[in-house]
């Protein structure tokens, strides 16, 4: 699946693109906070924030609507951390994710890195069929995770 380049898996009248330029932060916002089991409640200002320091891809269809999203956190020389990945419940099936990760997979600046990680619940087949594994070396990884940053009543 590697060698397919993003399109392949995008449908016809769907684009991808990199940035902030056309990227609907409302949407993908109230996708995030209102729909996602990782950060539900997460305050605006602060998504907001973290698209600022992430590469940031959209699908977006012929009228230019946000359809789906994933940033990428990353120093673009060692390490990246896949996160927010999501598609619009009313697109899903059509292959936009894994137009999203063969993008990530292939893009210039996320070659050769030493690490490229990522949490799911419940896709780990797509991710794998992109070259993820499961987490190696778990005995040295430690974390400081906050549950319920933002106050939401979904648990994580």
């Amino acid at each position: 699946m590697l060698s397919r380049p993003p399109e392949h898996f995008l449908p016809d009248g769907y684009s991808l693109a990199e940035g902030l330029d056309r990227f609907d932060v409302a949407r993908a916002h109230g996708w995030i906070a209102r729909e996602s089991y990782w950060a539900p409640g997460i305050p605006r200002a602060l998504f907001e924030t973290s698209l600022r320091g992430s590469l940031v891809i959209g699908v977006y269809d012929e009228g230019g609507g946000l359809r789906a999203m994933a940033r990428v956190i990353t120093d673009r020389a060692t390490f990246a951390w896949v996160c927010d990945v999501f598609v619009d419940q009313t697109q899903r099936g059509r292959g936009l994710s894994k137009a999203m990760l063969a993008h990530i997979r292939a893009h210039p600046d996320l070659q050769g890195l030493r690490r490229m990680h990522l949490t799911t619940r419940d896709a780990h087949e797509v991710y794998r069929g992109f070259g993820f594994t499961e987490l190696t070396g778990v005995d040295r990884w430690m974390e400081i995770r906050l549950v319920n940053p933002y106050g939401s009543l979904t648990s994580p």
